[in-house]
């Protein structure tokens, strides 16, 4: 089988172009975003005989409200620039969003929302549960799913799925990794979420890969969404085990009460997580100051000087006032890496939802992609990513590399 190879990147000016699609921000149900986008990417295509329908899930609001609109930002921001740029294979891509709020029923109930609005492609959805849920309605309908940071293992069960982000047990397996070829520390212990999916994926993963490592697992404590007000039982087991090291594969709003909870309480481990801490400094009345020094595993760093990841996070500050975390980054890299399947297959917005997937199932075995989240992507018919892990500290109030 041939291979094409397509670069995931943006021209220098691009990033100054900002399109017409209206902003994410206070639009939770995102309907008028969609039909401001339909209007104007409509008029800009005319000619072309169509325009591609993308869309995007995850929660706008809620707890986790951090995550989706993260990925709903830089999802808008990646079709402005290709739309300035002359859009895919020609055409314009029109571009809606929903907000699940962190809940899979709603999730379902947005993915037929979109699906109503004439989506073509899912970005989608933003976290594991609300993805699984989902993917049993696009393997129905055969339509391609591309989740920027759903980490499950069943979010790409069905053979339409693929995602960005690593997978829970890689991000698992990675840490361990991590964390023993850093020497970062000799004790070890565990706070994680075992109702939880993700929480319980990462958990497990990283205790089956720390064994013979040069560290000890000395405690590893559970809590469920029944109970994640009070950490000081998990804490102190750990204090008392003495370890130097905690590990949260947990997210980020549980996190900062453990923070807060470890130093009222005198204990200062390093602590360090995988990708449901990038949200951590956004927590609402949270001390930024107790995350000094955390450290997690994520696939972008927006310190980074390549010109690629300068101009994103510039222009991604510009439209929406902060910084873009690896949500961001995921999300952005899932339009690209959309863009550089459908260029590679020909495929054009006139063929159907079906025909569509089956064309960017087989270019995503074949494509090699570059990003803000590794310089080098590539997928095979699993679904899983091939790429190298990062690692970031929390410094001075921003995440900063760590290698």
């Amino acid at each position: 089988m041939k291979r094409f190879k397509s670069v995931v990147s943006v021209m220098a000016a691009s990033a100054m172009l900002l399109g017409t699609i209206a902003g994410c921000g206070g639009n939770a149900s995102g309907n008028d975003t969609g039909a401001e986008a339909s209007t104007e990417a409509s008029a800009g295509s005319e000619s072309a005989g169509g325009v591609f329908k993308i869309g995007a899930i995850g929660p706008l609001t809620g707890g986790a409200a951090a995550y989706g609109n993260a990925v709903c930002n830089a999802a808008e921001l990646a079709v402005e620039e290709i739309n300035a740029a002359g859009g895919i294979n020609g055409y314009q891509v029109e571009y809606s969003k929903e907000d699940d709020e962190l809940n899979a029923e709603k999730s379902v109930n947005a993915y037929n929302t979109l699906k109503d609005w004439g989506m073509q492609v899912l970005v989608g959805s933003t976290t594991s549960a609300c993805s699984i849920a989902v993917s049993e309605y696009t393997k129905e309908d055969n339509m391609f799913q591309l989740t920027p940071s759903g980490s499950a293992v069943d979010c790409v069960k069905y053979d339409n799925a693929f995602r960005v982000c690593f997978s829970d047990p890689n991000q698992g397996i990675a840490s361990a990794q991590y964390i023993d070829a850093h020497s970062l520390a000799t004790k070890v212990g565990i706070i994680y979420d075992s109702s939880d999916v993700y929480s319980t994926g990462i958990y497990q993963k990283f205790t089956e890969e720390s064994a013979g490592k040069s560290y000890e697992i000395v405690s590893a404590e559970a809590f469920t969404q029944d109970n994640n007000t009070d950490f000081s039982v998990q804490l102190q087991k750990a204090k008392d085990a003495g370890a130097d090291l905690v590990f949260l594969p947990i997210y980020y709003k549980d996190a900062s009460l453990i923070l807060t909870q470890a130093n009222t309480m005198g204990y200062a481990p390093t602590f360090f997580g995988v990708d449901g801490l990038d949200g951590i400094l956004t927590v609402d009345n949270f001390d930024t100051a107790l995350a000094e020094g955390v450290m997690l595993l994520t696939p972008f760093a927006a310190d980074a000087t390549d010109d690629l990841t300068v101009n994103f996070v510039n222009s991604y500050k510009e439209k929406y006032g902060e910084v873009p975390n690896q949500f961001a980054a995921d999300a952005y890299d899932a339009v690209y890496i959309i863009k550089a399947a459908i260029e590679s297959k020909g495929v054009t917005p006139d063929m159907s939802v079906s025909d569509i997937c089956e064309a960017l199932k087989s270019a995503m075995t074949e494509i090699e992609a570059s990003g803000l989240t590794s310089q080098k992507m590539t997928w095979d018919a699993s679904g899983e990513p091939n790429k190298e892990p990062k690692a970031v500290v929390i410094k001075d109030g921003a995440y900063v590399s760590a290698d």
